[in-house]
């Protein structure tokens, strides 16, 4: 079976990333043909705004993207392609694995940590509703509704549920925001009654910050709004080596776009440094989500052994190797289908 995937390769260091992470998918064999499509800076400098209509109409047509990093122009009244792609698509999902992995272990401060975050991805305050009510008093709205409650609740336990995890934890801060907050946290108990199997608590936002500070191997499943998500996935991300190392998702019921979660380095762009693991890592995502699993364990542990090693390694990571030298060394690590053990 062959694939039709719309590209994203975004900017700065965006289509360096990109081409890397293309390069280490076509290794794996699996037939996918690239739609390739402008956003962000570039399609701005082309005429087209930053989310041009065939690119979105590409992506509703493919049902899949992977987007490189992409620069939104500051104070010029541009909208941002994140929260643009989110809310025309409706990816109401954002999904964060996070795990240590071999070879970093001296970076960071705690090991095995093996963290699953999931951010409502479309209400809250990203919704962007502020207005000025008198010179100097500014107000925003924090909308949250049953229903995107409900649905980011159903499919963070459904994918506890098939992917082996025993805990939710559902962060909140409704002893405050008793409304919005406590709409959130009443939808995740009625999900969680379905599944008695795993293991529901809730906790504050304020307490989850300094649990992972202390001991981040006691959470499973993070289970939260939108701006709560935002800091935590970053936070968590931190834990293992930071965003460079960390793949993300947004899902929605027809579309998903997988996404390094950096920003686009205009310092080093075209300099062959960046790291390319995070796209890489988001490509896999993208691969177990059309089913190619062995594919994506291929792509995997050929990092993981790169890492291991220690000797092919970019800047952010204590080492002097181009991005084309540890694309290539991602390939020449990874094992065949039948190495692959699942």
């Amino acid at each position: 079976m062959s694939y039709t995937v719309t590209l994203l390769p975004g900017d700065g260091i965006g289509p360096e990333v990109s081409d890397a992470t293309v390069k280490v998918v076509e290794a794996t064999g699996v037939p996918i043909r690239w739609e390739s499509h402008l956003a962000g800076l570039d399609a701005v400098n082309a005429g087209k705004g930053t989310l041009p209509d065939e690119t979105l109409e590409s992506i509703r047509r493919n049902r899949v993207a992977l987007k490189g990093p992409i620069t939104t122009p500051v104070g010029k009244g541009f909208r941002s392609v994140n929260v643009g792609l989110r809310q025309a698509l409706d990816l109401y999902v954002s999904l964060r694995p996070v795990r240590t992995l071999p070879g970093l272990e001296s970076k960071v401060r705690h090991e095995d940590v093996d963290v699953v975050v999931f951010r409502e991805n479309t209400e809250g305050l990203y919704a962007g509703r502020e207005h000025e009510v008198v010179p100097g008093v500014v107000t925003g709205l924090k909308i949250m509704t049953r229903e995107a409650c409900h649905r980011i609740a159903k499919y963070a336990f459904e994918y506890a549920r098939w992917r082996g995890r025993r805990k939710v934890t559902v962060v909140h801060k409704a002893s405050i925001m008793k409304l919005s907050d406590g709409l959130f946290l009443e939808e995740a108990k009625k999900v969680a009654a379905d599944y008695p199997f795993i293991q529901m608590e809730d906790m504050t936002i304020d307490a989850v910050a300094m649990q992972l500070a202390l001991d981040p191997t006691q959470f499973d499943v993070l289970l939260m709004e939108n701006l709560y998500g935002d800091i935590i996935s970053d936070l968590c991300a931190g834990l293992v080596g930071g965003l460079g190392v960390v793949p993300g998702a947004n899902i929605g019921a027809k579309c998903a776009v997988f996404e390094a979660v950096h920003g686009s380095a205009p310092d080093i762009a075209g300099q062959n440094k960046a790291n390319p693991m995070a796209l890489i890592f988001s490509a896999c995502l993208m691969l177990r989500h059309i089913g190619e699993v062995v594919a994506a364990a291929r792509i995997e542990r050929g990092i993981e052994a790169v890492l291991k090693a220690g000797e092919v390694r970019t800047g952010d990571l204590g080492g002097t190797a181009s991005t084309t030298e540890i694309t290539n060394a991602i390939i020449a690590n990874m094992p065949t289908a039948e190495e692959v053990i699942l």
